[in-house]
């Protein structure tokens, strides 16, 4: 037998060394490859796994024998391999296929034929289980009726496999034979006891055996430290652990793309989506869109801290904490990222507040309700934040612009003032937040602005038991644009930014030579002027006329070697009666005072005090005062400091009185030229 062994081994051996044309040879060298995919192959080509596909007696068979597809990892993805063992079967299937013809899954060649999941995601990227085929590396042969085709993938294929000692334990489990004997798999010894006895309790094991492709999401032990929260898994938390008929390996998943997990009817409406950090570190988040009494409606976010598990119905990925359930505090949520440490989502922003004292998280918790604008840890990476860090005061004050006395939900912020620009008091005093929502549904996005600081709502509604918390991408109150940066960030300015632009009023914006103190009309102010002048509004807006709009705009800005808050100017008034401010030609005289009890916006349901701009005998409120930017500082006004006088019509044009005088001059001097002449 040993005799007949080593026969047949070598018998295919030489056949695999006679067949020139089969792939192991095309791989080696292929002089039909074109120059260029000849070297990017060889650059490519991992000699490691190229001598275990050597050592395995059935893979060289199958190169030998059998038309097939391998999946082979690069040299890159064999250096980010952690595991001491590669599964070379689990990375061939007996049947040819290329990219175009790949279906939504392949058996391997490893035994008990674990499938292979193939996805794609919306760029058109392949995937095979979690890794990515380069499609301009695939390669072909086809010699004595065996097709045999390669793809180069960007990561290894790992199965999932069993602890040594447990032979009676089944090679591809399903979902549910994994939860039941999780423990006899190599998964870092991660337990799931106690959710799984919740799936047995509640009678859903049948969710877990369904055939088909899905993905699970499994909370592990960690997750269940506090001790009432494993009472809180029913059938419906349970079904929405699944998102059925869909696999999800992380690196395919699409960024905060919602899917309809299996709690998805009239009455409780649950989606499940991934989402990435920037650090790598991938998260999962259920949204609970339809809610009843035992499922509140929020976003719950779970760390994924293993993932992409396959099984024979789908894959499954584990995570720190169950989905759905909603049973700690804004204050305890926070504490929780000191046990995360590590990899936290919020884990910088926590580490802020307890650098500050920790005084700010007793504020929190002494809260009612309560909303926090929660910057991401990449938000405090700016060179500019960290100076800001080393003023306890300082900080004390930024920290409190992103607490708000309130539950906040995205949907509360959008029906807020009816779709327009939502204004919201911080527990910082007179320091209000600017919201934005653009869009709806999948596509809504949502801005904030406070202390001069545009961000981005990266994941909103992250909900507790007494309120909400937002993640966003800048720290609040920490300037990092110009004056002319965050005009065109900024929507509530977007008419002013778009009147400069083409009038190149804007292009003085970006000198951070000078300070600039910039009184900008807001949207809503020029849109009052289209009642009062509707003609000359038109024109203010066509590039014909941007003369005079860049005359309109230079009246607002005014240009020192210092910016003026309105507390500087509110003191300068009261000292002298006005303020007299150099402009780009001339001068700005105004006078500011502080009204108490001023309603800062019709739509607001608070009063403070505010403060209104005196000039040329008109009261416009300051809608925002003092919004810091690098170069300088902004003051958005209600109305523009414009007057009727300023637009007259000559020649079925609207020009500013200026105007007029330099075309009377131009007469006068035609005139006198010629009765010299």
């Amino acid at each position: 037998m040993l005799n007949a062994a080593a026969l047949l081994l070598a018998l295919l051996c030489a056949a695999n060394a006679a067949a020139a044309a089969d792939l192991a040879d095309k791989l080696r060298d292929d002089s039909e490859l074109s120059q260029s995919t000849a070297k990017s192959l060889r650059r490519l080509m991992p000699v490691r796994f190229y001598s275990l596909l050597e050592s395995n007696q059935i893979a060289n068979s199958t190169l030998s024998l059998r038309s097939c597809t391998i999946f082979v990892p690069t040299n890159e993805a064999f250096q980010r391999y952690k595991s001491k063992t590669t599964h070379v079967l689990y990375h061939i299937t007996t049947e040819a296929y290329t990219q175009k013809r790949l279906p939504n899954t392949v058996s391997s060649d490893m035994a008990g034929n674990p499938p292979l999941y193939i996805t794609k995601n919306s760029n058109g990227d392949i995937f095979v289980n979690n890794a990515r085929i380069i499609p301009s590396l695939s390669v072909e042969t086809n010699s004595d009726g065996k097709r045999q085709i390669m793809h180069i993938i960007d990561e290894v294929l790992e199965p999932l496999t069993v602890k040594a000692g447990h032979s009676d334990t089944p090679n591809n489990p399903n979902a549910l034979k994994f939860l039941k004997n999780a423990e006899e798999f190599n998964v870092d010894n991660i337990g799931v006891r106690t959710y799984r006895s919740q799936v047995t309790m509640a009678k859903k094991e049948s969710v877990y055996d369904a055939a088909g492709q899905h993905t699970f999401l499994v909370p592990v032990d960690e997750g269940f430290k506090l001790s009432a929260r494993s009472s809180l898994v029913d059938g419906k938390v349970i079904d929405g652990h699944v998102i059925p008929n869909t696999v999800i390996f992380t690196a395919a998943a699409q960024h905060d793309d919602p899917k309809a997990s299996a709690a998805f009817e009239d009455l409780l409406k649950v989606t499940v989506s991934f989402f990435k950090q920037k650090n790598g570190k991938m998260y999962v988040k259920s949204n609970t869109i339809v809610g009843d009494a035992k499922h509140r409606v929020g976003v719950v976010l779970a760390e994924i801290v293993k993932a992409n598990i396959p099984v024979s119905n789908g894959v499954v990925h584990l995570i720190h904490r169950p989905l759905m359930i909603i049973d700690t505090t804004v204050t305890q949520f926070l504490q929780s990222f000191k046990e995360n440490a590590e990899n936290g989502a919020l884990r910088k922003f926590y580490e802020v507040i307890m650098d500050n004292g920790g005084a700010v998280l007793d504020d929190i918790n002494s809260l009612t309700e309560v909303t926090i604008l929660a910057p991401s840890n990449e938000a405090w990476n700016s060179s500019n934040i960290n100076n800001v860090l080393r003023d306890r005061n300082k900080i004390r004050q930024i920290l409190n612009m992103h607490i708000i006395k309130d539950r906040l939900n995205v949907d509360k912020i959008r029906q807020k003032n009816a779709n327009l620009i939502a204004q919201v008091p911080t527990v910082n005093n007179n320091t209000f937040l600017y919201f934005n929502v653009r869009g709806e549904g999948a596509d809504t996005v949502i801005t904030v602005e406070g202390g001069g600081v545009n961000a981005t709502v990266i994941q909103a509604d992250v909900a507790q038991t007494n309120g909400y918390v937002h993640i966003i991408d800048h720290v609040l109150g920490v300037p990092y644009t110009t004056v002319l940066g965050k005009l065109e960030s900024d929507p509530m300015m977007s008419d002013t930014y778009k009147m400069g632009k083409f009038s190149h009023f804007n292009d003085q914006l970006n000198n951070t030579q000078r300070r600039f103190t910039y009184f900008v009309p807001r949207d809503k102010g020029w849109q009052k002027t289209e009642l009062d002048y509707p003609s000359a509004h038109k024109k203010l807006f066509m590039a014909d006329f941007s003369y005079h709009s860049k005359s309109i705009l230079e009246r607002h800005l005014a240009i020192s070697d210092k910016e003026y808050t309105m507390k500087d100017l509110v003191k300068f008034s009261q000292e002298s009666g006005s303020v007299i401010l150099p402009t780009f030609r001339d001068s700005l005289s105004i006078r500011v005072e502080e009204e108490a009890g001023h309603l800062h916006d019709e739509y607001a349901s608070h009063e403070w005090t505010g403060y209104v701009i005196i000039w040329n005998y008109k009261k416009i409120n300051v809608y925002r005062p003092d919004v810091e930017c690098t170069n300088g500082i902004i003051h958005v006004i209600d109305y523009p400091l414009l007057e009727e006088k300023d637009v007259v019509v000559a020649g079925g044009s609207y020009l500013p009185e200026s105007s007029i005088c330099i075309i009377l001059a131009n007469l006068i001097m035609i005139t006198v030229a010629k009765f010299l002449n």
